[in-house]
């Protein structure tokens, strides 16, 4: 979605870029791992994996109508858009949708995946409970006709959209050697943007959350571009509201927190929902907007359950929310701001969690502290709390409570000089190291000024990744070290591009944006934006990130032509790795009608669809090696 690289951050802090010049110098920064300017110096067994303890035979790049695996694996279908999810749910007609079908469908444009263990079935089949986030909706490939939706939809239309978002529950099993949903499954859900949710935290019942409909601040309906997402160590599901701002419309410029909507991107609505839902007027229910940008957490086991905003995490656009544990048995949990020069964020609970009663957690997320991370030019990265009543968070500033720092986290981590980011996105700390991955997609806004040692180019297309190393290995801890674990690009063409210098003339990639990490610590990213910013078609690249290896990228997985890459997630044994396939057909000028590809199902008449994929190896071995 382009929206997130807009930028609303006017900081004049020292961004990464910047920051990486200082810390790599320049000579290190040029020279790029020693022999990654030209992929032909590569040593022959490059292309064999090299030292990487990744086996599998590396796939080519390319850009075309179908999905790619290497040989010996297959991607299984497992779910797509507009499949049933619920009981009653119709058969999926395209040229006729309605509101009351996608509410029992799987929704469009899946996004963040999770699983969730429950009992073999009879058969000794390994099941979960798969969660899935309906980030938003491609209007051009989604109606027919080429005209429709989005800004320009009609009632139904705009009800239809409304449906599709959210987010969806699944039962699936391993039957056959093939990972399906289980019908009928008492676990089954859907989650739309009318379905009712619980405002929990610091900013519940706060004047600013208030609305006509609700008029005590706690509970609003529904969640809003979900992105991606993490879980908890109790077994729930925390689904990230990330590009709230598109949905509401009205004149940001005349509105009583004119300067906080500006700070949050708000500036057109890409849909028409205003016209028809009053609270997505901004001139009706000024305060509805500060009812999304937040955390969700969700009880996959219990579909009668409540999802609770849980604001002590702050507002903002959340790219994920990914857990680590504290030595002291408090959890941390990670977030990136995905926009243009915005921040790095960590939320420590107040108290530890309880192994043995999972209800003893219900509130844990409701009591914290959040902090925002400086990185300094030595190597130093800072969690700087965010906490009303310290350093700049006065009433002076704007800041009475600490509902109002939570509710304008943006502004008050400008206030502690925060480091402007290059697109934030996913968060992850290695099982295996306790290291933490901190994936940059890109920052399209680069001024030639800015132009540093690292990233040498007015735009940084395409990316890197920074590696945090927590103080004495304490997710707890206020401060620890980081350094660049990679700089995507092309080698040779891509100035500053850095890998291992034996990446092979495909392991290269563009535009890093989730990582998941195999039950070995190895690291896989996916990728949002290779098309565009770099020709090729967006994937799955697997790493080591210790030893000889490191940082040696190998392509695994390459998706249809327009699709970005989602939500990678393995099973324990790592036998199989789900994706979430999203916006397949997303190209410029592609349509419902004329798309670039007809994923999955390839049937005249029939557009692209979004979908969740299973790869498996054909021997039932372990994905990788």
């Amino acid at each position: 979605m382009q929206d997130d690289d807009r930028g609303s951050n006017s900081s004049r802090e020292a961004s990464i870029g910047e920051l990486i010049e200082r810390r790599l110098g320049r000579r290190e920064a040029l020279q790029g791992l020693a022999g990654i300017a030209a992929l032909s110096a590569a040593p022959a067994w490059a292309q064999s994996g090299g030292p990487s303890s990744l086996t599998f035979n590396e796939i080519g790049h390319r850009l075309d109508e179908q999905q790619h695996v290497p040989d010996g694996y297959e991607a299984q279908i497992v779910v797509r858009w507009g499949d049933p999810v619920l009981p009653g749910a119709p058969e999926f007609d395209a040229m006729n949708q309605a509101a009351s079908a996608q509410e029992l469908q799987f929704g469009y444009n899946n996004d963040y995946l999770g699983l969730y263990p429950l009992p073999a079935d009879s058969g000794g089949n390994d099941r979960f409970l798969l969660v899935v986030n309906h980030e938003y909706t491609s209007a051009a490939l989604m109606f027919p006709g080429g005209r429709g939706g989005g800004a320009n939809a009609t009632r139904a239309q705009a009800e239809v959209e409304m449906a599709a978002h959210g987010g969806s529950v699944l039962e699936i099993a391993l039957d056959n050697g093939r990972w399906k949903p289980v019908q009928g499954s008492k676990y089954a859900r859907r989650l739309t943007a009318h379905t009712p949710m619980q405002i929990s935290g610091p900013a519940a019942g706060h004047d600013k959350m208030r609305t006509s409909a609700d008029p005590a601040g706690r509970t609003v309906l529904g969640m809003l571009n979900n992105c991606a997402g993490g879980n908890t160590p109790w077994g729930t599901w925390l689904t990230c509201e990330e590009n709230f701002d598109v949905y509401f419309g009205g004149d940001a410029t005349k509105h009583p927190d004119a300067a906080s909507l500006k700070r949050y991107g708000f500036r057109r609505s890409r849909q028409a929902w205003s016209r028809y839902v009053d609270r997505f007027d901004l001139a009706k229910e000024p305060n509805e907007p500060n009812r999304f940008g937040w955390v969700v957490e969700i009880d996959p086991y219990d579909p009668a359950s409540i999802p609770v905003k849980r604001t002590a995490l702050g507002r903002f656009k959340h790219e994920g929310c990914t857990y680590a544990l504290c030595r002291d048995g408090r959890v941390a949990f990670y977030s990136g701001d995905d926009e243009r020069f915005d921040y790095v964020y960590k939320f420590v609970t107040s108290r530890p969690w309880n192994p043995s009663d999972r209800a003893a957690n219900k509130d844990l997320l409701d009591e914290g502290t959040l902090h925002v991370a400086r990185f300094s030019d030595d190597g130093k990265v800072e969690w700087l709390p965010l906490v009303q009543g310290q350093g700049p968070l006065t009433p002076e500033n704007g800041f009475a409570s600490q509902a109002d720092v939570v509710i304008n986290t943006r502004l008050a981590a400008d206030l502690l000089k925060a480091t402007p980011m290059d697109r934030p996105e996913d968060v992850e700390a290695s099982p295996t190291t306790g290291k933490v991955y901190v994936v940059m997609t890109n920052n399209g806004s680069r001024r030639p000024d800015q132009i540093s040692a690292a990233n040498p180019r007015a735009r940084n297309d395409h990316g890197h990744i920074v590696e945090i190393v927590p103080k004495d290995g304490d997710h707890a801890s206020a401060d620890g070290t980081w350094s660049i674990f990679l700089l995507a690009g092309k080698p040779g063409q891509d100035a500053g591009a850095r890998y291992h210098r034996a990446t092979s003339a495909s392991g290269w990639l563009s535009c890093p944006d989730n990582v998941a990490f195999d039950s070995k610590g190895r690291l896989w990213i996916s990728t949002d934006g290779g098309p565009v910013a770099a020709g090729v078609a967006d994937g799955v690249w697997g790493c080591d990130t210790e030893g000889y290896g490191r940082a040696l990228t190998r392509l695994f997985y390459q998706s249809p032509a327009g699709a970005e890459v989602c939500g990678p997630i393995f099973t324990p044994d790592d036998r199989a790795l789900f994706l979430a396939i999203q916006h397949p057909g997303e190209l410029r000028g592609s349509t419902f009608d004329r798309p670039v590809t007809r994923w999955p199902d390839f049937k005249d008449g029939m557009p692209p669809r979004p979908s969740v994929i299973a790869i498996v190896r054909k021997d039932g071995g372990t994905i990788g090696s």
